[in-house]
C-alpha cells in the first residue's frame, strides 16, 4: 500500500511543474527586446557618428520619486560605445511602470526631479575628437516595447529613442559645442 505522504509529495510536484510550465511574465511573448539589434543607437551629427549597444538595466533605484506607487523601483539603462569601452551612454527611468504605457516618455534632464527618462550621461569619440554631454536639456522621447513588471522581469526590452542632445566636442585644443540625433530601437538585457 502507497504511504499518503507520498501521493501527497507527487500531487505537489506535479502542481509545481504545471505552474512553472504554464509561463510567468518572463516567459511572457509579449515580454524582451523582440528582434531589435544589440547595437543600434546612434548619436549623429555633422561629422559625427557614435554608435551605442551592449545595454543593460537594472533596479537600481539611481532616481527614485515621491510619485512612485509601492513597489515600483527606479531603472537604470546604461551601455557602451561600440568599439570604444569608454565611451558610454546612461539613462534613468523615475518610473518603469509608465515606461511602456504606449505613449513615449520626455527625455529629460537629469538635475530635474520629475518622471521623465532623464539622459544622465553620454560621452564618446569619434574622427580624433572626443564628445560630452552637455547641461542642457536633451529634446525628444523615449520609450520601451516589451518592458515587464515594472523593469522587475528579467526579459529584457527594447529602447527606442528619438531625439536630440547637446554635445561639447574636444578635438585637441579646439572646443565647441555640436547638437546630434538620437535615434534608434536597440535590445537592452538585464543585468548580471
Amino acid at each position: 500500500m502507497r504511504s499518503s505522504l507520498t501521493s501527497v509529495s507527487r500531487f505537489l510536484s506535479i502542481i509545481s511543474l504545471a505552474v512553472a510550465l504554464s509561463g510567468c511574465p518572463a516567459d511572457d511573448p509579449e515580454c524582451g527586446p523582440g528582434d531589435a539589434p544589440d547595437a543600434a543607437v546612434l548619436a549623429s551629427g555633422t561629422d559625427i557618428s557614435l554608435e551605442f549597444g551592449e545595454l543593460e538595466y537594472g533596479q537600481n533605484n539611481d532616481c527614485p520619486v515621491g510619485s512612485a506607487p509601492e513597489g515600483v523601483i527606479s531603472m537604470t539603462i546604461a551601455g557602451v560605445q561600440t568599439g570604444n569601452p569608454l565611451g558610454l551612454i546612461t539613462f534613468c527611468v523615475p518610473r518603469p511602470d509608465q515606461f511602456n504605457a504606449g505613449d513615449a516618455l520626455v527625455l529629460d534632464d537629469p538635475t530635474l526631479q520629475t518622471t521623465q527618462v532623464r539622459l544622465v550621461d553620454l560621452s564618446g569619440a569619434s574622427n580624433g575628437c572626443t564628445f560630452d554631454l552637455e547641461d542642457t536639456q536633451p529634446a525628444g522621447t523615449a520609450n520601451s516595447e516589451g518592458l515587464c513588471d515594472a523593469g522587475a522581469s528579467l526579459a529584457g526590452f527594447a529602447l527606442v529613442l528619438d531625439g536630440t542632445a547637446t554635445l561639447t566636442r574636444t578635438c585637441g585644443a579646439d572646443v565647441d559645442t555640436v547638437t546630434v540625433t538620437l535615434a534608434g530601437r536597440v535590445a537592452v538585457a538585464p543585468q548580471p
